[in-house]
């Protein structure tokens, strides 16, 4: 076993339990570890974390479906139609920015999208979500409005390599009236739809992580990532979630301040 992969299994175990504490996917976190302390580049480092994000949503997906009932689901289909087609969208245009981006500019844009997550982060640990059911999901116009949330969260998702949920989780909850389990397994299908779309396009660009890579990093971060998550899942309830977001949080900060100065 290589210094790399024992340091993939380490850092995705880790990633994954404050994931699992917090109820996030842990694709915010792991992209400033593959950029900051595995040296890889933006360009190869995005496309490596949306791997592993595909390798983390499966799992998590898997374990979901087999312990809950997707029948809540069905009051929410217009809604989560239209979030996964803008999603598929917005996840396969946004990466052609890498072709017009110097390297340089393109880590300044992944500070300034690490510095928007941790503003979420704060906002969820001062103003707890609550449901506003702000528009129909089951309304052509819930289609529409997921269609256009869906573009932005896929892009974003894209451009840092993450599933999205993050922001999906609290658009189904405050625009469409979901409640957290519901809007947690509704993300976990779009974030499917929009992470593939995210990695053809990759794909496409010849972009994506050699079988080296895969085999190194990619894969050993991704299952110890669904590892991890299981005991921070577990123990989420008896954990100071608003201090660990916060503090996380501050991570997410400093992480974007170096990506942005270029990760000197």
């Amino acid at each position: 076993m290589t210094r790399q992969t024992t340091g993939a299994l380490v850092a995705g175990g880790l990633i994954g339990l404050l994931a699992g504490l917090i109820g996030v996917g842990g694709g915010e976190f792991r992209l400033p570890v593959l950029l900051l302390l595995f040296g890889v580049s933006a360009r190869a480092g995005v496309p490596m974390n949306l791997v592993i994000s595909l390798v983390t949503l499966v799992g998590a997906f898997a374990l979901r479906g087999a312990t809950l009932s997707l029948e809540p689901l069905h009051d929410f289909t217009n809604a989560i139609h239209g979030l996964m087609l803008g999603a598929l969208i917005g996840a396969f245009v946004a990466p052609g920015l890498l072709r017009r981006l110097s390297e340089h500019r393109f880590e300044r844009l992944l500070g300034l999208l690490l510095l928007g997550v941790a503003a979420v982060l704060i906002a969820e640990a001062f103003f707890p979500t609550m449901p506003l059911h702000l528009i129909d999901p089951t309304s052509v116009a819930g289609t529409a409005a997921g269609v256009l949330f869906g573009a932005v969260i896929g892009a974003v998702a894209a451009l840092m390599g993450v599933a999205g949920g993050e922001f999906l989780i609290p658009t189904l909850i405050i625009v469409f009236g979901a409640d957290a389990t519901t809007a947690g397994t509704a993300s976990l299908a779009i974030s499917v739809v929009a992470v593939t779309a995210g990695l053809v396009r990759y794909g496409g660009m010849h972009v994506l992580p050699t079988r080296g890579e895969l085999r190194r990093i990619a894969l050993p971060m991704g299952a110890a990532s669904i590892v991890g998550a299981v005991p921070g899942a577990l123990l989420a309830a008896h954990a100071p979630e608003t201090s660990l977001k916060l503090v996380l949080a501050a991570i997410l900060v400093a992480s974007a301040v170096r990506t942005g100065r270029g990760k000197r």
